[in-house]
């Protein structure tokens, strides 16, 4: 089965607790803080696996956590770093932040590892907060909580050549003709519902990947049948070969058929229309197709569009069209890389390290975190200048608003690690 969008959880893993301890030993009572640091969660990476070709495993799991980092230890021993947990794609998986729709990455490189979220750092243990006026520290930091994201995997196949054309034109029996792909076939509308690849092993030496891109009609720009769903397939490939049925079985004119997928591709991306196109007209191998290939030719050859008469059921013209092909590939600068204009997600930003604030007996506020903790570590505020960073430093970082907010009232008593002072406005 082909699956090319899913929605899956991952999440980084957090960082490990600073640890708190002082050394101990034989005739030592008052050793100094010897607490380690927490390792490192792990990363959530992803890479692009070339032997894939559709996101079906991710139907069966859905949720990727890397490993937490251990917590520090006594002795200044560091807790380990956490595995990070790697999650294998098919190469041309974009990545979405599921709530925003914005791209997180974009996995187009074979075994190119991506990291999507960082561990989170681990804590420092309390060594690392001993001043020389308060040698004892008995806090150390917390690990850090990593990033969790509920994400889009969708799958934009990488082709060199796409074909398009409405159903039923012999896109598929084209396929089958020229690689060793075996897609299904048969005279209906929609026998085709997912796309498929097929190695092209020209006669010259050129090779290249072919992808019949299914589900385009008229007005798939705008989600009609399969269109939203496949149109993202044609985005990464570098040449067109546009098949039409120039005997007109159902009685349809090419030429208004190869405009009406042209302009399915310039409503959803205008860009589509700067590739190259080679116009296969095929089922000549009924006499009615002849006047329509002299059409055809006189419409679009002036354009710079060649047009090559074939009948994808009996091989004829096969060959001069994979050859026209390869040569509008050779031509193609390998520098481009195709992609949309991206919307990336920025993580929002956190202005203020975390804090809780515990109330006791109603008018005793206790105020704990290892950014204010810090803070007074190394604040003097019995001077006038070191008071005036603390007050500015309670008001920016949102600790006055919270306090205000578990409605705290002058003259109460506020706590932080060893300072107590009444709170005034």
């Amino acid at each position: 089965m082909f699956v090319d969008r899913v929605k899956i959880h991952i999440k980084g893993g957090n960082g490990g607790n600073g640890a708190v301890s002082f050394y101990r030993a034989k005739y030592i009572t008052h050793g100094g803080p010897d607490g380690g640091d927490g390792g490192r969660g792990g990363d959530v990476i992803f890479v692009g696996n070339p032997s894939m070709n559709t996101l079906m495993d991710f139907r069966f799991k859905r949720k990727f956590q890397a490993q937490v980092g251990e917590n520090g230890g006594k002795c200044n021993r560091t807790g380990k770093d956490g595995e990070d947990v790697i999650i294998k794609v098919p190469v041309g998986t974009v990545i979405r932040e599921a709530e925003s729709g914005k791209v997180m990455a974009d996995i187009t490189r074979p075994n190119e590892p991506v990291v999507v979220i960082q561990g989170g750092k681990g804590g420092k243990g309390n060594q690392h907060f001993a001043t020389p006026t308060r040698q004892a520290p008995r806090y150390a930091e917390q690990g850090r909580t990593s990033k969790e994201y509920d994400v889009i995997l969708e799958l934009k196949l990488i082709a060199d050549v796409g074909i398009i054309g409405f159903p039923n034109v012999g896109k598929s029996t084209l396929l089958s003709m020229v690689t060793n792909a075996n897609p299904k076939i048969a005279n209906y509308h929609f026998t085709t519902l997912s796309p498929n690849l097929g190695v092209v092993q020209g006669k010259d030496g050129s090779d290249f990947v072919l992808a019949d891109i299914p589900g385009l009609v008229e007005g798939a720009s705008e989600g009609v049948g399969l269109g939203h769903a496949f149109l993202r397939h044609v985005e990464r490939t570098k040449v067109f070969i546009h098949v039409v049925d120039a005997a007109a079985v159902e009685g349809n004119d090419p030429v208004e058929e190869i405009e009406k997928i042209n302009h399915e591709l310039e409503q959803y991306n205008p860009e589509l229309m700067k590739r190259p196109q080679v116009i296969a007209a095929n089922k000549m191998d009924i006499p009615e197709a002849a006047e329509n290939l002299e059409r055809l030719k006189a419409v679009y050859e002036p354009k710079g569009i060649p047009v090559y008469g074939i009948s994808a059921a009996t091989n004829q013209g096969l060959d001069a069209l994979l050859a026209a092909v390869a040569e509008k590939l050779r031509e193609y600068p390998e520098d481009i890389v195709f992609e949309t204009d991206f919307d990336e997600y920025v993580e929002p930003e956190i202005d203020h390290e975390p804090f809780s604030i515990e109330v006791y007996d109603d008018n005793y506020y206790v105020v704990t975190g290892v950014g204010v903790e810090k803070m007074i570590g190394y604040t003097n505020i019995d001077t006038e200048k070191g008071f005036a960073f603390f007050q500015r430093y309670l008001k920016e970082k949102g600790i006055i608003e919270a306090l205000e907010e578990k409605g705290i009232q002058e003259g109460d008593t506020v706590r932080i690690y060893d300072l107590e002072f009444d709170y005034w406005k």
